[in-house]
């Protein structure tokens, strides 16, 4: 893989890479016979197992109850599942109602009200909690915790303390501050089709990154691109052909047009860089997480090299040594509907610390009914954790209490704001890449 720069050839950087799907992967798809609520089993089991190892340094001295075994007065420790009762969460049962409101009660874009409270639930019962340790506005239904309080007069718990599972252990990052810089490009949103899509703007990225625009410093930069990652949604379909009634040869055209011109570009990126695509929500591919990877005749210019690779969503992988670990933005876009940060990134770090991915999942947001276990749960903590498909680009550095340290990155929609992202391996430092198309 080169990259020519006029006066000679500048040879293209190369990493070591490792696929980490296997986890989201589905081998027998099975619908039949299968229930929601073993997910569930399978997620506290496992987060249980995990918290009851965290008890003796947080809470020593402190029994640990079942919510049946619960005393009034006695201070103690339990461990379950919570549930967020929210007042204007919509139900099926709304489509039926005879009395509507003439006025929206909402916001469309968040549930949160300040009626909502939260549950605790294990095999044996469940129970209210109180207190002003706990905030609903900050927590969502699946989520696994202990807490630590006492049963009140009119049988609810109260919450003095929480004890949440926290950063998972990382593997060794390799450090050599000396070393060659080596840069993964993130981009999310192509909307490839979408009469927002800028297709002489995506042509500029593609061009960059291969280097074949700028001089020869920005062509020895580009030559440095080891890996790019597409987060999503990188096409959209005409939703007006989608009425129900067989398609004419002329109207399924206008349906694949958007997904040739998509392998066209990305054809031009793998012929010279590893090249990873991740389905989303507008993409070709089945609704429910773990979203599978798009099918590879799809691609038929793409999928003739051997650098370019489907992934499902979420993705993770490895390149030499580096975790990385990100989804398409839809457990960080459910978790904005029914619980409230400052920041997408406030998500992200939530996420890592509860363990887990998508807490919501399957309550408000689809995923496939797993009897035996959670791929959500984030087992190994991740040096780069990304999200893709959303307003804007924030990235921040966070550190756990083992020294874990991770960067998150929310990538922006580059069909909407002409932005993609680019990371160092060697010191996970970040930077934005804009591309504009109109002269001042």
């Amino acid at each position: 893989m080169e990259v020519d720069s006029g006066n000679g050839v500048v040879e293209r950087k190369q990493s070591i890479y490792k696929s980490l799907d296997e986890s989201f992967e589905i081998q027998k798809e099975m619908y039949r016979g299968q229930q929601y609520s073993q997910i569930y089993f399978a997620r506290l089991h496992l987060m249980r197992t995990l918290l009851y190892s965290l008890i003796p340094t947080w809470k020593p001295h402190l029994p640990v109850c079942t919510v049946l075994g619960l005393e009034q007065g006695k201070e103690c420790i339990i461990v379950g599942t919570l549930f967020k009762h929210m007042k204007l969460k919509p139900t099926i049962l709304d489509e039926y109602s005879k009395e509507r409101s003439a006025s929206p009660l909402v916001k469309p874009h968040n549930f949160m009200h300040s009626d909502d409270y939260l549950i605790l639930e294990d095999e044996s019962g469940r129970v209210k909690l109180r207190g002003t340790i706990l905030v609903p506005s900050v927590y969502v239904t699946g989520l696994v915790v202990a807490l630590h309080g006492k049963e009140t007069g009119a049988g609810d718990f109260m919450v003095e303390d929480i004890l949440e599972a926290g950063l998972p252990p990382q593997i060794d990052r390799p450090l050599n501050p000396n070393g060659d810089d080596k840069y993964v490009v993130f981009v999310s949103g192509l909307s490839v089709g979408s009469s927002s899509a800028n297709p002489l703007q995506f042509q500029l990225f593609v061009d960059h990154i291969t280097g074949h625009l700028g001089d020869e410093k920005e062509q020895g930069i580009a030559a440095k691109i080891v890996q790019v990652v597409i987060a999503g949604n990188s096409v959209e379909f005409p939703r007006g052909l989608f009425n129900g009634q067989n398609l004419g040869s002329k109207e399924q055209s206008k349906l694949s047009e958007p997904t040739k011109e998509l392998d066209i570009l990305l054809t031009q990126i793998a012929a010279g860089i590893p090249l990873d695509i991740m389905p989303g929500t507008s993409d070709p591919a089945n609704f429910a997480l773990p979203q599978q990877p798009l099918h590879k005749c799809l691609f038929p210019g793409s999928a003739a090299y051997n650098t370019f690779r489907s992934c499902t969503n979420p993705h993770s992988f490895e390149l030499d040594n580096v975790r990385f670990l990100g989804t398409s933005g839809q457990n960080i876009d459910n978790l904005a509907i029914y619980s409230d940060a400052s920041s997408r990134i406030d998500f992200l770090e939530r996420t890592l610390k509860w363990r887990h991915m998508a807490p919501t999942s399957p309550n408000t947001l689809g995923c496939y009914p797993f009897t035996d276990r959670d791929p959500f749960f984030v087992e190994a903590c991740p040096h780069v954790y990304f999200i893709g498909n959303q307003d804007k680009y924030v990235t921040s550095l966070i550190q756990g209490s083992d020294n874990q340290v991770v960067r998150l990155i929310s990538i922006p929609r580059f069909a909407e704001t002409g932005t993609a992202v680019v990371m160092n391996l060697k010191n996970l430092e970040c930077h934005a890449l804009s591309f504009g198309t109109q002269f001042d």
